[in-house]
């Protein structure tokens, strides 16, 4: 089976904070900040390195605000 390597990136001025890719994350891999955008809500971000471009995140976001990137990873 093969192994992947993935990241997300967040586009926090877009986020309205509903926390669900929080929940869908299988390696939480995303939390929210304590700080706010410019609209006032707080903003999905990334706290660790743990993702493997599974998707899931991407997919429940309403506003579409995830990109994911997945690289296989080869065994050497």
């Amino acid at each position: 089976m093969a192994k992947f390597k993935g990241d997300i990136v967040i586009n926090t001025e877009r986020c309205k904070g509903c926390e669900v890719c929080v929940a869908a994350c299988p390696f939480s891999v995303i939390a929210m900040a304590k700080e706010v955008n410019s609209k006032g809500y707080h903003f999905a971000m990334k706290v660790n390195a743990e993702c493997t471009g599974c998707t899931n995140c991407a997919v429940v976001c309403p506003d579409g605000v995830i990109t994911v990137y997945r690289a296989k990873v080869t065994a050497e």
